[in-house]
């Protein structure tokens, strides 16, 4: 078919290049994850942000990311791959340049929002490349071993690199290290990826895509704006309603379209519906650990971004090493053990930070750091596994993509309801205020911890297993309804 690559004509040699420039896109982006966060307390001081305002820092960025996730992914299937993964790469750098020149806080947002409209258009149609060019069984699962490695080498080196940037050069140098690494993978990309599209690309979404914008955006804007405006304001009220209003269409609508952007029908799956509730809470626990432990290492502590980043070194490190480790253990025995480490060794972690002060001993810190990385270490791999297991081949792409999204949206409401939660309760200044603060935010954090470990038990077993095959059989035969009967 014209326009699709056959990946068998595709030389060894070229295919791991092709994964090599592919995983510069993720690098980047999952650098941008970790060391954005390490910046936050000298971008307050700079451009004179509120606290709410850090938090759309980060959100605008994750906000739109999981809204256009699915988009870019089918928008890729259309007008090719390579097509889209560039655009992807030269908006994320330029977001990263405008980053770096924003001369105040809404410049700044507003340029996160283009680096995120980039990034939704990198790390998902990559994998679509990746899979399109590594054929052989095999050959393929070691190229996603690999990317997975990445994931796990960018997170340990955001806070180191992030922390010495912003010492030596100011918080506009952590975006400066994108845009050499964005153009060559441009370049590199054009000279060596090929085309492809799918032989049938999924048909648009617009009304889909923009309830799920408003869905986002209503909740986001409504957690992280309640603090100032009251809990129990009418804007705050009104947001919620609206988030509620466009989840309730959302739903109603995607189940009466024989091709669904996100098939409501999925979550009949056992499996399914808990992957995306397990990434949710995993991934707004991560969130939340690095939103407080920012504030707190260098607001209330008073330590350097370099300090800071060396401090939380043994969690991003231990993530690198767990995250492949993770993914061994499902292949041989399934995601149960992975999600049980993860929900203990997360649970335990913030438990540990529950009674933090400005005195907490420097080795209790430690140990929690470790826990914590232990635990996310061991969540990615069951994650992705878990959402796919038992869905027919035609949709397992799909449900890999919600399950992305999911942590997308997870780590979103993980800075507006953590963070949110936790300035509410500061009193006094935030030097002083906010270790104790903080507690409400590590309950949360436990209570995400343990989610996971329930929903990797429940999940997982004989039960779990017949809803997936129940939801399968329906999607292949076509036999579930098309509309509601009411």
């Amino acid at each position: 078919m014209r326009g699709v690559t056959h990946p068998q004509e595709t030389g060894r040699r070229r295919r791991w290049l092709i994964l090599g420039i592919c995983c510069m896109s993720l690098f980047i982006v999952g650098l941008d994850n970790t060391i954005v966060n390490i910046a936050l307390p000298s971008m307050q001081h700079d451009l004179h942000a509120s606290v709410s305002g850090l938090q759309w820092i980060i959100d605008a960025y994750t906000v739109v990311l999981a809204a256009l996730l699915m988009l870019s992914g089918s928008t890729a299937d259309r007008v090719g791959r390579r097509r889209t993964f560039q655009t992807g790469l030269a908006l994320f750098t330029l977001g990263s340049l405008l980053c770096s020149l924003s001369p105040s806080l809404g410049w700044l947002i507003a340029a996160r929002v283009v680096q995120a409209v980039g990034g939704s258009m990198m790390n998902p149609v990559a994998m679509s490349i990746i899979t399109n060019t590594f054929t052989d069984p095999r050959e393929r699962a070691r190229a996603i071993g690999i990317w997975g490695g990445v994931v796990g080498l960018s997170m340990a080196m955001g806070p180191v690199v992030g922390g010495a940037l912003v010492a030596s050069a100011g918080w506009q140098a952590i975006f400066w290290i994108n845009i050499p690494v964005g153009l060559l993978a441009i370049v590199l990309c054009a000279l060596f990826v090929p085309e492809s599209r799918a032989p049938r690309a999924r048909p648009m979404d617009p009304a889909g895509q923009i309830l799920i914008c408003a869905l986002l955006a209503g909740l986001t804007y409504g957690l992280i704006e309640a603090p100032s405006a009251g809990w129990a304001s009418a804007q705050t009220l009104a947001c919620f309603l609206g988030a509620a209003l466009a989840l309730a269409c959302l739903v109603g609508y995607e189940l009466r379209r024989a091709e669904p952007l996100i098939n409501p029908r999925f979550f009949r799956s056992a499996p399914f519906a808990g992957a995306t509730v397990v990434a949710i809470c995993g991934f707004a626990a991560l969130g939340g650990f690095l939103f407080l432990n920012t504030l707190y290492l260098q607001d209330a502590l008073g330590r350097t971004a370099l300090h800071a980043g060396l401090l939380t070194l043994p969690m991003a490190g231990l993530t690198a090493v767990c995250a492949p480790l993770s993914g061994r253990i499902v292949g041989g025995s399934g995601p149960r053990l992975p999600l049980v480490i993860a929900g203990t060794a997360i649970g335990l972690c913030a438990l540990m930070l529950t009674g933090l002060s400005a005195h907490t001993p420097l080795w209790r810190l430690m140990v929690a750091y470790v826990l914590f990385g232990l635990g996310f270490g061991m969540l990615n791999a069951p994650i992705t596994n878990t959402a796919v297991s038992g869905m027919p081949r035609a949709q397992a792409g799909v449900a890999a993509a919600v399950a992305s999204t999911s942590r997308q949206i997870g780590q979103s409401l993980g800075v507006a309801v953590i963070g949110s939660l936790a300035m509410s309760a500061v009193r006094g200044p935030l030097r002083t205020g906010f270790p104790a603060a903080s507690h409400v935010g590590w309950w949360v954090v436990a209570g995400c911890g343990a989610a996971i470990l329930s929903l990797g038990i429940l999940t997982t077993g004989r039960w779990a297993r017949r809803t997936a095959e129940r939801t399968a059989e329906r999607l292949i035969h076509g036999s579930t309804e098309t509309a509601d009967p009411a």
